[in-house]
Order: C-alpha cells, then sequence, then structure tokens
C-alpha cells in the first residue's frame, strides 16, 4: 500500500518540475522545421512555442535555431525508483503488472468492506453511546 500511495503523490506532481533530475540536451535536427514539427521531432507531449523570430523558436526551457537546426533544451525526468513506481501505478492491460493492481484494488476494496460493513452491531464496545 506504501508503493502505491508514494506513486500516487510522485503523480500529483507529474506536470510540475518536483522530484524531477534536469538534464541539458543538445541535438541537431532538420532545418526550417515549424512548431508542430519541432514537437514532433522532440516528442514533447502538449509542445507550445513561446515566441518565434526569423531564425529562433523558443519554447519553455529551450530554443531551435531555424537555419542550423541546432536545438538545445532543459529535458527534466523522475529518478528511475520513481520513474518504476509511477509505470506501476499506470499500469494498463498491456503491461505484466496490471494483475498487481487488480489485485491490489480487490483487496482494498476487501479491507474496507471489512472495516465498514462487516462490524456487528452485537459487538458491545463497538456501539454508539
Amino acid at each position: 500500500m506504501t508503493i502505491y500511495a508514494l506513486s500516487g503523490i510522485v503523480l500529483i506532481y507529474r506536470d510540475t518540475h518536483v522530484f524531477k533530475i534536469s538534464s541539458a540536451v543538445e541535438q541537431s535536427l532538420a532545418t526550417n522545421l515549424d512548431q508542430s514539427g519541432l514537437g514532433q521531432s522532440l516528442k514533447i507531449k502538449r509542445f507550445k512555442a513561446d515566441s518565434e523570430d526569423e531564425q529562433f523558436i523558443y519554447f519553455q526551457d529551450g530554443s531551435y535555431n531555424k537555419t542550423t537546426g541546432d536545438v538545445s533544451y532543459t529535458r527534466y525526468q523522475l529518478p528511475v525508483v520513481l520513474d518504476k513506481l509511477t509505470h506501476l501505478h499506470k499500469a494498463t492491460t498491456n503491461s505484466p503488472v496490471y494483475w498487481l493492481n487488480i489485485f491490489f484494488g480487490a483487496s482494498l476494496l476487501f479491507f474496507r468492506y471489512l472495516h465498514f460493513g462487516c462490524l456487528s452491531q452485537k459487538v458491545r464496545h463497538l456501539k454508539p453511546v
């Protein structure tokens, strides 16, 4: 349960840089890409350019030179352990660990039922005063 709770907390901050490690990326792409082509080439989800002029496209944490094709930006990734935890939390039916998630969810429902549904009113110390 602790693993699931920790990965849930990490997922709350997925749109921020909390828990993430930054790394500088410099690479060369094709020249004269537009904004949508640049986002597809970099494989950045929800890519949005901040500004654009004749020679550069500026986006969050980076820039792209249209004439040379050089791009430099900062990539933020979770550490390996936290990345594995979040993939465990977000498992789909294509993942080999989805049975673990089903078992865990079913056991949580079972324990919830035991706690709230099966308490006998005949037990003296549990009766309301």
